[in-house]
């Protein structure tokens, strides 16, 4: 008999959740195996859930309750006995639509790191410029940028469909090649505990700040947007994404609070940066697809209106995806929590 049916549950919903944790890891991945230590874990917190039903039933408690707890054995009743139905191919759907987003959650902070290094070369970038127009040459690799906005902007809409069909496929090709190749070396520099993860991602910042005041300070404002926005939305944040994953590998190396072989820890964690780093890959590859295909052409070929309002619907898009897919509609948030 319960005595205090709220101090009962208080208690014993960590355990709830930990199981369901484990119930939705082994969902996802029906191939997935435990080891030892980890299948008396889960068998341990199938009996206590058990036991844990069995006395709620009977006691007067919430019906949505029970329902859950129910709906919680029964799923990891079917894992132990081995009830689910093996996959005949790969679930990449499940991996790209279900993993990723919840890799990238678990590591959100990392996500917030980046994200603050490459702001911090935003304002770098935009101050130089704003403070002298002329270090553009000195801080924007590429020729083309090196001309004043203006005159760049009249050379580029004065460009025809046929002129830039030419070249587009070779430079999307060139795109994808180039942008997974600094993403993967970003997440690599994380074995310098990050810090070379942050100066890449402070360094990209500085070129896209110098960039952006350059444009906006010359009245080329909806030039930019329409230029940028189609693929940087989708582009800046596949970099920030591959920067988190360099830092989750510095913040693996350096394992602050946690005396297990470093082996270890790179191999708990090496599923997460695999899944980090193929998303990336899968992103930039889109980006640099429509950057060879749309954002190359200006008005009066496309209309900046047009190029902006898909920039932003993208942008929309990746953040609805990796704020919410992968979310289960049980349990008190994802995953149970």
């Amino acid at each position: 008999m319960i005595i205090d049916l709220e101090k009962f549950i208080r208690q014993e919903r960590p355990t709830w959740r930990e199981l369901e944790e484990m119930v939705a890891r082994l969902e996802d991945d029906p191939w997935a195996a435990m080891n030892l230590k980890e299948a008396q874990r889960f068998h341990y917190l199938y009996e206590r859930t058990t036991s844990d039903l069995a006395r709620l039933s009977t006691f007067a408690s919430d019906p949505d309750l029970n329902r859950y707890l129910e709906s919680l054995v029964g799923r990891a009743y079917a894992l132990i006995h081995d009830l689910r139905e093996k996959p005949r191919r790969i679930g990449v759907w499940n991996w790209f639509f279900g993993t990723v987003p919840r890799v990238f959650r678990r590591h959100w902070r990392a996500f917030i790191v980046a994200s603050v290094a490459l702001f911090l070369g935003v304002l770098f970038g935009a101050g130089v410029i704003v403070a002298d127009e002329e270090m553009r040459r000195v801080l924007m690799p590429f020729p083309h940028l090196h001309d004043h906005p203006s005159e760049r902007v009249a050379r580029e809409e004065a460009q025809t469909p046929e002129g830039l069909a030419d070249a587009r496929a070779q430079f999307s090709s060139m795109l994808m090649t180039h942008n997974t190749r600094v993403a993967i070396f970003c997440l690599a520099l994380g074995i310098t505990w990050g810090f070379g993860t942050l100066m890449i991602l402070f360094y990209n910042g500085v070129i896209i700040g110098a960039v952006a005041a350059d444009y906006i300070m010359a009245g080329e404002t909806r030039f930019l947007l329409g230029w940028l926005l189609p693929h940087g939305a989708v582009e800046i944040p596949a970099f920030l994404i591959a920067g988190q994953a360099g830092l989750v590998l510095g913040a693996v190396l350096i394992g602050r609070g946690d005396r297990r072989p470093v082996g270890q820890r790179l191999r708990e964690r090496a599923g997460d940066l695999s899944s980090l780093i193929a998303a990336v890959a899968i992103l930039l590859v889109w980006a640099g697809l429509v950057e060879a295909f749309l954002s190359q052409y200006h008005e009066p070929i496309v209309p900046y209106a047009l190029k902006i309002a898909f920039g932003v619907v993208e942008l929309a898009l990746l953040a609805a995806f990796l704020l919410w897919c992968g979310r289960r509609p049980f349990g008190q948030g994802e995953d149970g929590r």
